[in-house]
């Protein structure tokens, strides 16, 4: 990886770094040396998906929620985490089938501004597609969140990452609904939720024609056994439900797209990662995000249910 070193200051900001006319990279190559580097040449060369954090999130004192990591079903790593907003829409990138690439803050981009003074910024995430593209973003709780310098900072990134045939975004902050259906399937996204061989195909098999969500489970046999496959699959897509209204047991249940891999290794905290939902079936008759039923059954005894929502 070609680059000089930058120098950088605490937390990971950079020092009496040297910038040019144009946009500059800075981030840690894989041996963790701060390397800085046209930012042309860095988008070309850098796989910033698999790269550590260039810089720490910070921790805002008094607040209840702070930096983490989301274990990513996408790569079979975790993901460096800020906030509620944050793990929000990793969870959504992590279930889109075109994803292949997660990471967080993985690279500060440096500037001058039109009196000649240095900016810099630290996009939130960086996601790498199917097809070579990538986007950068970040992911505010609400429109205004972060003042002027943030949507300056938006300004500047739209235009170095229009420069390398990048995309940059603030991401908007998801319904309600949405977000509460998505941590509840997320907490079956992990592998070791797939169930015993041949269990999954017979799940897919009894949704082949739509039919509600209990139905389909108590045909394909024990619902402690099948609920936990049938949010799997879920998750991944094998099957398919709305998302903009509130999951319940009469909820139709279809078949989804082709299987994209099923997910990938588990994490290395094993069992501890779930995500809100994750506890579903540690007592029976356990009530779903929406509110509106209750489903019987659920998961394996022992994995309970993280405050965190699988953030660690």
């Amino acid at each position: 990886m070609s680059g000089t070193s930058a120098a950088v200051g605490s937390g990971g900001k950079p020092g009496r770094a040297k910038v040019g006319a144009g946009f500059e990279a800075v981030f840690r190559d894989p041996a963790g040396q701060a390397v800085q580097q046209r930012w042309s040449d860095a988008a070309l060369a850098v796989a910033f998906e698999d790269l550590d954090p260039v810089a720490s999130f910070p921790v805002v004192p008094g607040r209840r929620w702070g930096p983490g990591l989301w274990w990513s079903a996408t790569t079979g790593r975790h993901v460096a985490c800020s906030s509620n907003a944050m793990r929000a829409q990793l969870m959504v990138l992590d279930r889109d089938p075109q994803v292949i690439g997660l990471s967080g803050r993985p690279v500060r981009l440096l500037w001058r501004n039109s009196r000649g003074q240095v900016r810099s910024w630290v996009p939130q995430l960086f996601v790498r597609n199917a097809d070579g593209s990538a986007l950068l973003a970040d992911c505010p709780s609400h429109p205004q969140a972060g003042g002027e310098r943030a949507q300056q900072a938006a300004t500047a990134m739209t235009a170095a990452c229009a420069q390398v045939g990048f995309a940059y975004r603030r991401l908007q902050r998801l319904d309600d609904t949405l977000a509460a259906n998505v941590r509840w399937l997320a907490g079956y996204r992990h592998p070791r939720n797939r169930g015993r061989p041949g269990l999954m195909t017979a799940v897919c098999e009894v949704f082949t024609r739509p039919r509600p969500l209990i139905e389909g489970v108590e045909a394909a046999g024990d619902p402690i056994e099948v609920l936990p496959v049938v949010f799997h699959a879920l998750w991944h897509g094998r099957l398919r439900v709305p998302l903009d209204a509130p999951l319940h047991e009469r909820v139709l249940v279809s078949l989804g797209a082709p299987h994209r891999g099923g997910g990938a290794a588990g994490p290395p905290g094993g069992d501890a990662d779930r995500g809100a939902g994750g506890a579903f079936g540690d007592a029976l008759g356990t009530e779903m995000p929406g509110g509106a039923g209750v489903v019987r059954g659920g998961a394996p005894r022992g994995e309970a249910d993280r405050p965190d929502g699988g953030v660690r």
